[in-house]
């Protein structure tokens, strides 16, 4: 099966549907537009660099620059976490949330899988490493910027429920409880709807590449099997942490609530 090939063309044809986007963005007056914009050129500019760095490790296997690309895609992914949240940790505490979280589950997830599951020789081979990295930090990351999210902004509506608990003689963990049960539930939100729905209402991205690619159907769902219980388990653990620690950065020792941690996004 041969692949077809896109043109620029279909590119910029396909680049008017995001353009007509943001000018409906623009007559509503959503806000967006700038957003949209920013988004869209990032896309394309990321994903053509990235398209050359692959196109050079492929060639030249080595642990070093597998190591160093990954890190860069962690500190981006950390960066991201912290970018839209409407209320954040001040200084670096989110984005280190975010970064030690994604490391503990992502990468965990990711050596053990080529190591054991795929086992690749190398196992560091960068045509399975960096593609199944990056499907887990950026699933895991849309986790947790969700969870954090949904964190703060609670935390900082129901404050004065906090506060009577922790008069009233509960530890911190008792106080925020709650909240932080329904964090965790948020940041699960997306991978379980995306779970639920594979091969129903939609055939998931790694699926669909292959397909397109003419790989066999039934191998390319044994694949997306993989992925999708892979990514499942690197979102639901990192947003685990990723909620443990920020639930401790909005008390200090003495169990008060601190949120002059936290300030409004501008």
């Amino acid at each position: 099966m041969n692949v077809i090939s896109l043109s620029n063309s279909d590119l910029a044809l396909a680049a008017l549907l995001v353009v007509a986007l943001g000018l409906l963005s623009m007559r509503m007056r959503l806000g967006l537009f700038k957003q949209i914009a920013i988004a869209a050129l990032r896309t394309v500019v990321q994903l053509s660099l990235i398209g050359l760095v692959l196109k050079v490790l492929f060639t030249h296997v080595d642990l070093v620059w597998v190591v160093l690309i990954a890190v860069v895609m962690l500190a981006a992914a950390s960066r991201e976490v912290v970018a839209r949240q409407q209320r954040r940790f001040t200084g670096l505490a989110g984005f280190g949330v975010g970064a030690s979280s994604m490391f503990l589950s992502s990468f965990a997830v990711t050596v053990l899988t080529l190591t054991t599951l795929i086992a690749a020789d190398p196992w560091y081979e960068p045509q399975y490493a960096i593609p199944l990295l990056g499907m887990l930090l950026g699933n895991t990351m849309n986790g947790i910027s969700l969870a954090m999210n949904h964190l703060t902004q609670s935390a900082w509506q129901q404050r004065a429920v906090i506060e009577q608990r922790l008069m009233l003689g509960q530890t911190r963990e008792q106080a925020i409880s709650d909240i932080r049960r329904e964090s965790v539930r948020t940041g699960m939100i997306p991978i379980l709807n995306a779970m639920a729905a594979a091969g129903i209402v939609s055939l998931p991205g790694m699926m669909t590449g292959q397909i397109l690619a003419g790989s066999p159907p039934a191998e390319a769902v044994k694949y997306q099997i993989l992925i999708m219980f892979l990514i499942t388990a690197g979102t639901g653990f990192g947003t685990v942490s990723a909620i443990w620690l920020s639930a401790r950065l909005l008390f200090d020792q003495r169990h008060r609530l601190r949120l002059d941690r936290l300030k409004k996004a501008a």
